[in-house]
């Protein structure tokens, strides 16, 4: 037995912190340290930026230059809905013929589309030409999301572990890139251009998803079903996968609605300038809960602590529509948003045990597109209730599409589960997970183990 004589041979509480600090970076020095790995997680954090920008962006400068938030919330609907059609397309171009070949020329298509809309807003056009260059740009930008976790499969060879890690680590990238796009979005938009805040988002694009698509070495081939032949029908096909995309649809409208009501809720109260703020910090609680639940791997099972997720994120969106000022809006945010990091990196891994390797891309784009299209719905109909009744009343479409979550989630809980047939290599991540997760005692045993790692040996006697 190991004993310490005294106090003095204690760990100090600064080496202490230390050790914990290292412990919970430890897998994700481990995943960035692969060939490639830090290149393109980066790459695509930069092609990414215009995802939590855009959308915002075309709110600002629609609302400030047309003076209708109901105009705004559309021409974003349209945007997000043509995304959310062309994508899956797109994802499953990509699955059959490679990313850079595709993605590319869709690339330089969904650019043009953005600097249309951004001159044709600029020069009081009609807002079907608003439309027209909102649907080009959301039918061309693809989702880079899945491209990157896409890569991180290939990278890591399919082990659960550091897939678990990555996935996490890239649902923390998407929150960080969500507390500094809205604020920039928002900060360019109100205190340079209305048209500002999409300029950012439109280089984003084009450096990023450039770069992105130049590394080739950690690219993933095109894959083809066995034999040789097509891979023919849909991913929606099964009937988890509907499920799974239909619960994400109802998250997106959470969002959308969230983001046009606290900006409307912050003109209401005398400071616009703050909206990006509070919507920072409904991410930044987002990204804490995800950089934490990306270091450790849960025993209970994959789509429970998916039901669970859903069901805190209900509840806690359901505060908003109370708030009474600025402060207590981004109090309660910050709070809820630790229930969106974890339901999406389980939203995604559920993917992996629904959908066979050779349609990875496609079903990950699918939960990604879902949760677009619920964005675009959320923001119009909440824009709508706005103009209407103020910004209480884009909080009420919170509360409603929390609840069309729940029940969503709760009514098909069934279909989430891993199929009785399903083969392992289907299964893949998030079945490996479940099944190597330490115990409880295991666990404890283990954070023992690095704790007494994190002792100086000299410090104790037998």
């Amino acid at each position: 037995m190991v004993r310490y004589r005294g106090r003095q041979d204690q760990p100090s509480a600064d080496v202490r912190a230390r050790c914990e600090t290292d412990g919970m970076l430890q897998p994700y020095r481990e995943i960035l340290s692969r060939p490639g790995a830090l290149a393109f997680s980066v790459a695509g954090m930069v092609a990414r930026l215009q995802m939590s920008m855009i959308g915002i962006g075309i709110v600002l400068m629609i609302s400030a230059l047309y003076d209708s938030y109901g105009l705004a919330g559309r021409v974003s609907a349209v945007y997000v809905v043509a995304q959310a059609l062309c994508s899956p397309q797109l994802a499953r171009l990509v699955d059959r013929h490679g990313q850079a070949r595709v993605m590319r020329p869709a690339v330089a298509v969904a650019s043009v589309g953005l600097v249309t809309l951004v001159v044709a807003a600029r020069a009081d056009s009609n807002p079907w030409l608003l439309y027209v260059a909102a649907a080009v740009t959301g039918a061309a930008v693809g989702s880079f999301g899945s491209l990157v976790r896409a890569r991180w499969s290939g990278v890591l060879g399919g082990d659960p572990r550091p897939m678990h890690t990555a996935y996490a680590l890239e649902s923390t990238i998407d929150e960080f890139v969500f507390i500094v796009g809205p604020v920039l979005a928002t900060v360019l938009a109100t205190g340079v251009d209305p048209a500002a805040g999409l300029v950012v988002p439109l280089v984003a694009l084009i450096v990023g998803g450039y770069w992105f698509l130049a590394l080739r070495a950690t690219e993933p081939a095109p894959t083809v079903a066995a034999g040789g032949e097509r891979v023919r029908g849909s991913v929606l096909a099964n009937p988890g996968m509907v499920v799974l995309a239909l619960v994400f649809v109802a998250m997106g409208a959470i969002f959308g609605a969230t983001d046009v009501s606290t900006v409307a809720f912050a003109e209401e109260s005398g400071n616009t300038g703050v909206a990006g703020v509070i919507l920072a910090v409904f991410a930044f609680g987002s990204l804490i809960a995800g950089l934490l639940y990306g270091t450790r791997h849960w025993v209970r099972p994959l789509h429970q602590r998916f039901a669970i997720g859903v069901v805190v994120l209900a509840v806690g969106v359901s505060f908003f529509v109370v708030a009474t000022n600025l402060v207590v809006l981004a109090a309660v945010m910050f709070v809820t948003g630790f229930a969106i990091a974890p339901t999406l990196i389980n939203g995604n891994a559920l993917v992996q045990q629904l959908v066979p390797p050779a349609r990875l891309t496609e079903g990950l784009t699918w939960v990604g597109t879902s949760l677009g299209v619920g964005v675009s719905f959320g923001s119009s109909i909440a824009g709508a209730r706005i103009d209407a009744d103020g910004s209480h009343g884009g909080f009420l479409v919170v509360i409603v599409s929390a609840v069309l979550a729940l029940v969503a989630t709760l009514a098909a809980y069934r279909t989430l589960r891993p199929r009785p047939d399903a083969k392992p290599g289907d299964e893949r991540v998030a079945r490996a997970v479940e099944d190597e997760s330490p115990s409880a005692t295991a666990g404890a045993a283990v954070a023992a183990c690095e704790v007494a790692d994190c002792v100086d040996p000299r410090s104790a006697v037998p």
